[in-house]
């Protein structure tokens, strides 16, 4: 299953074509390389409730979910990193400080690592710093789509992927050294200790490849240090947890269901898939005049506006009292269904989990909310791991959808999609503060396509074919936001 570049790869061709004495030799280097891998644990800043005792007084600050989280990974003889996404978050950064696991030792090397997500360069510089002020070093920036990826989506002000790559290429070197000499400089102000000279920062990608040639461009081009594949794993079973239904309603699926959604309590657009057995649920439950979920598990409980301790705004108690507040007041009905959006994810995301090895969930509730990226929509079939594998590292192709576009067409019509619907909310607000933010969004989205005309004249980003199809995309995709572009200034005027 390891790729053909692998040293192991290498060895295994000798051992099959070496005499009876050699192959113990050959298998003997073989084992001393297959080594366990590391154990990564994710905290999503955001969802960082806080907590009360059994009197209902509430705790101190690192008793919160986040906080909670990343003393037990700390505390744990895991061998691996914490991997900080959605967003910064300063007192959960802070709280890190305060295990000496993550600072390098006296031979200046660290126990655990700290691997960031981050949309663009701007935001790896800023919460790199931060933590390297501390005397913390990030090991890993893994960036992530702006909307070509599931689960939440954090879309950019219009910045592209491929010029977000560029720039991390470009002033890679820049990173490091900013980041590792004001680490230094800290550790050896402070605690006397230093980062070894070999201290490695890896850049990777994640977010809609689908294709070994893609993955292969994307390596090789920007100079990456790896590439992550997230939802066609929804795929394997052997690789994920995802019950048979779910499975089987991804399958009949078609590329209208996967959509962005406001189904999250956090307040962030959330990949949806429309034949869910969750989006089943929540529109029963507005049927019934019932909007709402019953919150159990309260981990997205944040909100105060009616009650002094907070609660979801995917929760029934929340909703009934918004609409009651919202009826008073002649809210449109856009509104009003934008607030029966918000569903249940703390039951919704853990039930497959639960169901595919048989379980029951408690309290019956059986819904599933599936997040995946836009990319499973040309996925059509169940695959087993060595078939994933092999697809990855270009050893078979499995059958896409013929229909698929290029990783960098896909991850621009999303937000092309995006942009209109953004004019759409803005031609309602009227805001000038949202006119100029349009204006700019336009900007880079027009520059961004024209970054990936100039790539595609002077590299070679895959097939004769795909980059063929490419340029015809990327102009019919400049002439739509043109003809956006128009009705905004239209109505500015």
């Amino acid at each position: 299953m390891i790729p053909p570049k692998h040293p192991i790869h290498g060895l295994l061709l000798l051992y099959f074509n070496s005499d009876a004495q050699d192959k113990a030799d050959i298998v003997a280097s073989i084992k001393s390389k297959i080594v366990p891998g590391r154990i990564d644990v994710n905290i999503m800043t955001r969802v960082d409730k806080m907590n009360y005792d059994k009197e209902g007084n509430p705790l101190p600050r690192e008793y919160s979910d986040a906080l909670s989280a990343l003393k037990g990974f700390a505390k744990s003889k895991i061998e691996g990193s914490v991997v900080f996404s959605a967003g910064m978050n300063p007192s959960l950064y802070g709280y890190t400080e305060n295990f000496g696991c993550f600072f390098p030792d006296h031979m200046g090397k660290t126990q655990k690592g700290i691997i960031l997500k981050v949309s663009d360069y701007r935001s790896a510089l800023i919460q790199g710093k931060f933590f390297a002020k501390k005397g913390l070093f990030v090991s890993e920036f893994r960036i992530e789509s702006g909307l070509n990826c599931g689960g939440h989506a954090f879309a950019t002000d219009g910045f592209l992927i491929g010029t977000i790559l560029e720039e991390f290429k470009t002033n890679r070197k820049e990173l490091y050294d900013t980041i590792f000499n004001t680490c230094q400089q800290t550790l050896t102000q402070h605690f006397k200790n230093h980062l070894c000279d070999s201290t490695e920062m890896k850049i990777t990608y994640q977010g809609g490849i689908g294709t070994h040639a893609e993955d292969s461009f994307l390596k090789e081009y920007y100079q990456l240090d790896g590439t992550g594949w997230g939802s066609p794993f929804l795929l394997v079973p052997e690789a994920t947890a995802v019950d048979a239904d779910t499975l089987d309603r991804i399958l009949k699926s078609k590329k209208s269901d996967y959509f962005l959604s406001y189904a999250s309590p956090l307040g962030v657009p959330f990949h949806n898939l429309r034949n869910s057995s969750g989006e089943e649920q929540r529109k029963s439950r507005i049927e019934k005049n019932r909007p709402g979920s019953p919150c159990f598990k309260k981990f997205l409980a944040t909100n105060t506006e009616f009650t002094e301790k907070p609660i979801c705004t995917a929760s029934r108690q929340y909703q009934i009292l918004k609409l009651k507040e919202a009826a008073s007041q002649n809210i449109e009905e856009a509104e009003l269904d934008r607030i029966k959006e918000k569903d249940c994810l703390c039951e919704g995301l853990s039930a497959p989990g639960i169901l595919s090895v048989g379980g029951t969930p408690r309290r019956n509730l059986f819904a599933v909310t599936i997040c995946p990226g836009p990319n499973l929509a040309y996925f059509k079939s169940t695959y087993s791991l060595k078939q994933m594998i092999d697809h990855i590292y270009g050893k078979i192709n499995l059958r896409l959808d013929s229909e698929r576009p290029h990783v960098f067409v896909k991850e621009l019509q999303l937000y092309v999609t995006y942009f209109k619907n953004e004019i759409e909310h803005y031609l309602k607000e009227g805001s000038i503060k949202n006119q100029k933010k349009l204006d700019k969004f336009r900007e880079n989205l027009i520059e961004g396509i024209s970054y990936y005309q100039n790539l595609a004249n002077q590299v070679s980003i895959d097939s004769l074919d795909i980059i063929q199809k490419m340029k015809s995309q990327f102009s019919q995709l400049k002439s739509e936001i043109e003809s956006f572009s128009k009705e905004l200034s239209s109505e500015a005027t």
